[in-house]
């Protein structure tokens, strides 16, 4: 026969695992209404020139309204707390201009446990979720994430891509069925902070580049950084550009 410490125990994992899946369902109908799969313009296509792609990206990564972001963290645990018990593992997210944005966070918890939280930002307002309730609550102290800040156009994506050095066109390459650029450079260290949230400071990364070959636009990055004197792998995946994301305060706020 169990405890009812044991069912109370059962109880709480139940809950949380139901409160994960209404707020991932909540926070973003990711599949329900992406438009990824919209056929892409084939041409003109820009030159198949380094300075010409990266020329053509930072115009277009500088006028973006609207994106869909996807960031992956693999080796070397990177936290958001300054308690050293939250570590990112994803982030997967909408951004619009000009810093309106909502991202469902996969972290690990301290003793190897892995949960999902929800983060909203509007202007200088960050919303994050309750790991236990699901309830949103105002950003606590000690936390460093703020999901309009994985992607800025005007002050972050453009600025980065003209400041590129040592830009190299490896070719042209196809990526889940799309043609891409790829493109190796060095990002400077100021910018790299900038895109990755503060996720990744004081350290000049180099970069590979997939570009969308008509518009300019990044599709993809991969590159890895230091942390602690470790490795950590990040990839970024951008879809979705101009799309409409209706971004809203958390309910429970609002009202």
């Amino acid at each position: 026969m169990r405890s009812k410490g044991t069912d109370d125990m059962t109880a709480n994992s139940t809950k949380r695992k139901a409160t994960r899946g209404l707020l991932a369902a909540a926070l973003l109908g990711l599949a329900a209404c992406s438009t990824s799969g919209t056929a892409e313009p084939t041409e003109p296509t820009i030159a198949a020139d380094a300075t010409a792609i990266i020329d053509a990206s930072a115009r277009a990564m500088g006028a973006t309204t609207s994106v869909r972001f996807e960031l992956r963290r693999e080796g070397a645990p990177v936290f958001i707390d300054e308690f050293d018990r939250l570590t990112l593992n994803s982030a997967i997210g909408e951004f619009t201009v000009p810093r309106s944005a909502r991202a469902l966070l996969e972290v690990g918890v301290e003793g190897g446990l892995t949960t999902e939280l929800g983060a909203i930002a509007l202007d200088d307002e960050v919303w994050l979720s309750n790991p236990i309730t699901g309830n949103f609550e105002t950003l606590p102290a000690g936390y460093d994430i703020d999901p309009s800040l994985f992607f800025d156009p005007e002050n972050g994506w453009q600025p980065l891509m003209e400041n590129l050095s040592d830009a190299t066109l490896v070719g042209t390459e196809d990526r889940d069925g799309n043609s891409r650029y790829h493109i190796t450079a060095t990002a400077p260290a100021e910018q790299v902070e900038v895109i990755t949230a503060r996720l990744v400071r004081n350290q000049e990364v180099d970069i590979d580049f997939w570009i969308q070959p008509v518009t300019g636009e990044v599709r993809e990055a991969q590159f890895s950084a230091d942390f602690g004197g470790a490795e950590v792998r990040w990839t970024l995946l951008l879809s979705d550009y101009g799309a409409e994301f209706d971004i809203q305060p958390p309910e429970e706020i609002a009202s």
